[in-house]
């Protein structure tokens, strides 16, 4: 009887805490309706990899919708169309391209298509690069550095960082001057942790890739990177399914809620945008307050 009680008290809390969540959504989506975006990016031209969901497609909408003409890329053509689709709906200038990061071919057809299409009546605007986003990631493992297997281990390096690279190679003889290169890295860089550990790891190595990149592409181009916290996206959703593991992770917070595709949207398209002209080397952390140094 006396364990009913409990389990009765637990559940009807569980219960009182997604009817909030949902409340606090609700709201978030009504207030997303009434912002007023600014058209910070005309004439513009992004691209953002692994986009077609998630974080990704929050960045690239949010740099559509204040006029950027954006290149979305993924790995699956059917993701990229439906992703294309949405943001056209939005009257959004978008064009999709099938690619996976890791692929070198897949990279260097994604920068040559991003070039021609200013040859296409109907993408003008293209035919050069203003802003590139190096979102794709991945986390194979879960497991503690020192037991993660060989083959996770690279699977980490090459998406995470290396593909960033050999990428921005391809790309940097095409950018303007005055773009903007902006890595997303992870609350997760400053204090690698278990279930996480090694893919941090990758992320910490991206703060100081910004921190050289900016000194090295510099003063023509501007390179920063966006650090979230934990967004509950299906990337993410072995950490936030889980009620609990849930609510500890909003209570690390200060503004106690986990973070949103728009809020990580909004810092990318402020780094991308002239509004961050004399930011760069710079990591911008969006994780409400929770704990973010070194």
């Amino acid at each position: 009887m006396f364990l009913c009680k409990i389990n009765r008290k637990k559940i009807c809390k569980e219960i009182q805490t997604c009817v909030q969540r949902n409340q606090i959504e609700k709201k978030n989506k009504m207030e997303k309706k009434k912002k007023v975006v600014p058209k910070r990016l005309q004439g513009k031209v992004a691209i953002v990899t692994a986009s077609t969901q998630g974080i990704g497609f929050g960045i690239v909408e949010r740099l559509g919708l204040e006029g950027a003409s954006v290149v979305v890329s993924s790995r699956k053509q059917k993701n990229v169309d439906e992703a294309v689709e949405k943001l056209k709906a939005q009257e959004i200038d978008a064009f999709g391209i099938v690619c996976h990061v890791s692929n070198a071919q897949h990279r260097q057809i994604l920068v040559q298509k991003t070039i021609q299409l200013s040859f296409w009546l109907e993408f003008q605007r293209y035919g050069k690069i203003d802003i590139v986003v190096c979102n794709a990631a991945v986390n194979p493992s879960t497991d503690p550095i020192l037991s993660t297997q060989e083959s996770a281990l690279d699977k980490l390096w090459e998406v995470n960082v290396k593909s960033s690279i050999l990428l921005l190679q391809d790309i940097a003889p095409h950018l303007e001057k005055g773009s903007s290169v902006i890595f997303i890295t992870s609350i997760a860089a400053f204090q690698p942790q278990v279930p996480t550990a090694m893919y941090g790891v990758t992320k910490t190595a991206l703060l100081g890739l910004t921190k050289a990149l900016a000194a090295e592409m510099g003063p023509d181009t501007r390179v920063n990177a966006v650090a979230p916290g934990v967004v509950p996206t299906h990337f993410a959703s072995f950490i936030t399914r889980n009620s609990e593991v849930r609510r500890a992770s909003e209570e690390k917070t200060l503004l106690n809620r986990l973070g949103t595709t728009d809020d990580m949207a909004a810092a990318t398209a402020f780094l991308a945008s002239d509004d961050a002209d004399y930011i760069t080397g710079e990591t911008l952390v969006v994780a409400g307050g929770m704990p973010s140094r070194l």
